[in-house]
C-alpha cells in the first residue's frame, strides 16, 4: 500500500460523557481525520443527542470487527498523531496493561507500535471530578487505581496525557506545529 500524500489524524471515542461534546467540537475543527467508534461510544452519542458535525475529509470507523481490522492502516504511515478522547477508565487500564480488545485499545497498541504520537485525554484524574452525564451535571469520584493507571499511562513513549479541555487543546496546537512542515501546502492541490 503507497503512503497517503497527506497523513492523516486517528481520534478514538470512547464511552465517557466527559467533556464528549467538546471533543467532538475539536475534531470537526480539523482535516484529514479518521473517527474511530467504539461500540460505547456508539451509544454515548445516541444517549447525549449529539450528531457528527465533521469536516468533509473526515472518516468514520466503527467497532464492527472481532479484530479490528482498520488498525493495519497504522502500519502504512495514515496516521501522523493519534488523539484518545475522551478515555474512560476502562480505556485507560487497559492500554496500562497491553489490552488490546476494542477498535480503541487495538489502534492505542498500533500507534504505539508503530511510534505514532499520541495524545490521552483522561477522565479519571482527581480523586473528584464534576462531569455531564446525560441529565446534567453530576459529581464523580475516581477510584485511587483509576488515578493511579492514569499516571501510569503518563510514562509510555510518545504519549501526552492531558487533564483538561485546555490541555488537550495545546496538545493538538502542538502537534498541528510539528507536523506543519511535512505536510503538503493547500496551493499544492494534493492530499
Amino acid at each position: 500500500m503507497a503512503k497517503l500524500i497527506t497523513p492523516r489524524w486517528g481520534w478514538a471515542l470512547t464511552g465517557s460523557g466527559h467533556f464528549f461534546k467538546e471533543c467532538l467540537a475539536m475534531i470537526a475543527g480539523l482535516e484529514n481525520v479518521d473517527l474511530f467508534v467504539s461500540k460505547a461510544a456508539a451509544e454515548v452519542v445516541r444517549m447525549y443527542r449529539q450528531q457528527f458535525n465533521l469536516p468533509k475529509s473526515a472518516r468514520i470507523i466503527r467497532d464492527t470487527t472481532a479484530s479490528a481490522a482498520p488498525v493495519g492502516l497504522f502500519y502504512y504511515g495514515v496516521y501522523h498523531t493519534l488523539v484518545v478522547a475522551p478515555a474512560t477508565s476502562n480505556t485507560v487500564a487497559k492500554c496500562v496493561f497491553g489490552i488490546s480488545d476494542t477498535l480503541v485499545t487495538n489502534v492505542f497498541a498500533q500507534a504505539g507500535k508503530c511510534r505514532v504520537p499520541t495524545i490521552v485525554f483522561a477522565c479519571d484524574t482527581a480523586p473528584e471530578l464534576t462531569t455531564e452525564a446525560p441529565k446534567g451535571m453530576v459529581k464523580v469520584y475516581p477510584r485511587n487505581i483509576d488515578l493511579e493507571n492514569t499516571a501510569r499511562l503518563k510514562s509510555f513513549e510518545s504519549t501526552l496525557v492531558v487533564e483538561t479541555l485546555e490541555e488537550l487543546r495545546d496538545g493538538l496546537d502542538r502537534r498541528k506545529r510539528e507536523i506543519a512542515p511535512s505536510l503538503p501546502s493547500p496551493a499544492s492541490g494534493r492530499g
